[in-house]
């Protein structure tokens, strides 16, 4: 179902995922079997691929066909409804350990040097520019502009998406790979804006930067 795929969700993005997850796991205590089956299977409903209306169906069939145990199944059919960053736009969040080791190596594979390559390459495989020094990001995004593919430019997805990972962790071992990943990011960023003479691109990364710290303080 994802070896063709070319939007960054192709059986590369599962098994790093799953291997991500299998260290997460060991780290917080979680079931092996159960991380496991919500890694592969994490993304084969995912909306931008099959539709919003996919509801596990893939994920049920599959499971039907290796003969998962029913209970199994229904704790990994309750992980994935709760997995990805625009249901987590929406309000939902792993209730299992299970569930956020997984939402947790997810999201950190769209950090880190794996993560912008992701982003570059989708993209341009979408015909849209991956840079436009004219084009800013929104500052807020929501669950409806997140699907309905809001961002103008691969830059604009970095600030409106990938920038804000970091503070959706849900576990100690997440958070410590999100933050040695994230760094790769901003310096990539920083790279890129002084190469390209964007000085107001490299300000409005210190701004956006120096915000998110204010924020994170009065979470504290």
């Amino acid at each position: 179902m994802l070896e063709n795929d070319k939007s960054g969700h192709g059986m590369d993005h599962i098994n790093r995922v799953l291997n991500l997850s299998l260290r997460f796991a060991l780290e917080e205590n979680a079931n092996l079997e159960v991380v496991s089956l919500i890694a592969l299977l994490h993304d084969v409903d995912d909306h931008k691929l099959f539709g919003v209306d996919s509801a596990n169906r893939n994920a049920r069939a599959i499971m039907n066909q290796c003969d998962i145990n029913f209970e199994i199944q229904q704790k990994v059919c309750s992980a994935l409804r709760c997995i990805g960053y625009s249901k987590r736009l929406n309000g939902l969040v792993p209730s299992t350990i299970e569930g956020m080791v997984v939402s947790d190596a997810d999201m950190c594979d769209a950090l880190g040097a794996n993560g912008i390559l992701r982003v570059y390459t989708y993209t341009l495989r979408s015909g849209d520019t991956f840079f436009d020094k004219n084009i800013f990001p929104k500052e807020e995004v929501n669950y409806k502009e997140y699907i309905q593919k809001n961002a103008n430019t691969g830059i604009c997805h970095m600030f409106e998406k990938i920038l804000r990972l970091r503070g959706m962790m849900l576990t100690e071992s997440g958070k410590m790979e999100a933050e040695i990943r994230e760094k790769i990011v901003i310096d990539f960023l920083y790279h890129l804006f002084r190469e390209e003479n964007a000085i107001e691109w490299k300000n409005y990364l210190d701004q956006y930067l120096d915000n998110r710290k204010l924020v994170l303080k009065k979470q504290e």
